[in-house]
């Protein structure tokens, strides 16, 4: 018999940008813009970017098959994007979370708040490795071109 766990956790991260909140909300949206600082490998990258509609991220990592599916729950143009997510490795679940991300004008930039909380089941994954592969996209967002400041 296998051991059952959930571990529950919460992380926040901010990170502002030089442009302003429609550029940055334009770089989640756009599904060829968001493959470029999201998807490690664009061919299994997949986005219908609208409330009710579907993120997919599909990889092999370790030898095993590994897809990230979100349901956008809510969007509210360069404001506000809420969604919930599944990562699983093959057909078993690892990992639920809930998602929220906050774009507020600061200056000529925009200062994002993003908020997870997660539920990771049976140590498939860690909060800590969540943590920083999310970390790790919103630094590639802002080092992407449409998150960069015109010079």
């Amino acid at each position: 018999m296998t051991d059952r766990s959930i571990t529950h956790a919460t992380f926040t991260l901010e990170r502002t940008y030089p442009v302003p909140p429609d550029r940055v909300f334009g770089a989640w949206a756009d599904p060829e813009v968001k493959a470029r600082w999201f998807a490690g490998d664009p061919s299994g990258y997949e986005l219908d970017f609208r409330p009710g509609g579907v993120e997919r991220n599909s990889a092999i990592a370790e030898g095993k098959q590994i897809t990230w599916e979100s349901l956008y729950r809510d969007i509210v143009p360069n404001e506000r994007i809420v969604y919930t997510s599944v990562l699983c490795e093959g057909n078993t679940v690892a990992t639920v979370s809930l998602t929220t991300v906050e774009l507020v004008s600061e200056g000529e930039g925009t200062h994002l708040l993003l908020v997870e909380a997660g539920a990771y089941l049976d140590e498939r994954e860690q909060a800590a490795w969540r943590e920083q592969g999310t970390r790790d996209w919103l630094d590639a967002l802002g080092k992407d071109q449409a998150c960069q400041a015109s010079n």
